[in-house]
Parts: C-alpha cells; sequence; structure tokens
C-alpha cells in the first residue's frame, strides 16, 4: 500500500521554518563595521560552544553556565539552582533581533581575573584565527554535525546575519586587515578637518 504524499510539507515545516525565521531575521540587519562584526562573531561562537536543546526566542534571557570544562545554556536562572547542579553562573546571554548573540558576564565572573584572563586570550586566538583566514567571511560557522539541531539552526543565523550585515557595510570579501584598514580610513576622514 502506498502512502499518500505530502503536499502540505508538514514533515519538514519545523526545519524550514527555523532556516526561514532566519533568514527574514538577517533581512533587516544593519550595516556593521569590522571591530562590531569581530565583537558579535566572538560572542555569538562562545555561546554556541556552549550545549543546548531547545529554540532560542530573540529577546529572552538564557543562562550560561559551567561545569568543569563543559558550558551549557539553560533556561533556569541561577536563584533556581543550586551551584552544585547547574555549575558556576557565566552570565546571561540573550538573542538578538538580527540573530547574533550578546552575553552579559555576572558580577562575580567579571571580577575573576582568571577567567577574564582566560577569555581574553580565547579572544586573542579568535583575533589570530581571523589574522590568518584570507577573508573574514572565513570564519563565519557553519554546519558542523556534531551541534545540536538547534545550536547548528543559530549558528547558521549569525552567519548569515552578519554576512549581510558584512556586505551592507562594504566588508564582505575582504580580509581582517582590509576590513580593519577601511574602519582606519573612515576615522582618519572624520577626524580631518574640513575649511
Amino acid at each position: 500500500m502506498n502512502k499518500p504524499v505530502n503536499t502540505d510539507g508538514k514533515g519538514q515545516t519545523p526545519v524550514l521554518a527555523i532556516l526561514n525565521e532566519s533568514t527574514r531575521a538577517a533581512a533587516a540587519v544593519p550595516a556593521k563595521q569590522i571591530d562590531q562584526v569581530t565583537t558579535e562573531l566572538f560572542t555569538s561562537l562562545f555561546v554556541l560552544e556552549s550545549e543546548f536543546a531547545f529554540k532560542p526566542v530573540p529577546g529572552k534571557p538564557y543562562y550560561l553556565y559551567q561545569q568543569d570544562t563543559r558550558f551549557w545554556l539553560g533556561l533556569t536562572a541561577p536563584d533556581m539552582l543550586a551551584e552544585r547542579v547547574a555549575g558556576r553562573f557565566i552570565g546571561t546571554a540573550t538573542l538578538q533581533p538580527d540573530l547574533t548573540w550578546t552575553l552579559a558576564l555576572a558580577e562575580a565572573v567579571a571580577a575573576d581575573s582568571r577567567f577574564t584572563d582566560w577569555l581574553a586570550d580565547k579572544r586573542a586566538a579568535f583575533e589570530q584565527r581571523l589574522g590568518a583566514a584570507e577573508t573574514v567571511d572565513e570564519v563565519l560557522p557553519v554546519y558542523e554535525s556534531r551541534l545540536s539541531f538547534y545550536r547548528r539552526a543559530s549558528a547558521f543565523g549569525v552567519a548569515h546575519s552578519l554576512s549581510r550585515s558584512m556586505s551592507a557595510a562594504g566588508i564582505s570579501g575582504l580580509s581582517y586587515d582590509e576590513a580593519r584598514g577601511l574602519l582606519a580610513d573612515a576615522s582618519e576622514d572624520t577626524d580631518t578637518p574640513t575649511g
């Protein structure tokens, strides 16, 4: 017996809906200069390295925890979870309307020089990776099968959003140094008095 053809695409709806949402959200992103792009990319990649298995909603706070070397993103605030259960509360992550992530570090974490030094080293390694890439676009997240579905979908949203922002700013396809050079040139132009 043949099964009826799925003419309304119901089996594909969740995947396609999430990808369509990502594409729509990225359609209205503003032009961003390289410093903003790299900061948002670094933060987004840091959040996406964390484990989570839910669909993040823009504007809703999520809570980043660390258990040993493992980071995970949860729905429950730290005042509702014991540290022995959740791990150390790192900060509040928020998915922005343009599908990039922001992270507000917890006060104790921001004051912890060991953690902030570790994070600075991670950022320096990221900057080296940017400098070594032929173009900034190459550092945008790509499909990784090791990531859970919602992490892959979020990575797609970040990549699509920042790619559109870089295109709008005229820095897509440029190396990190070239894009930073344009930023320096623009800064010099605004500092030059006109007669």
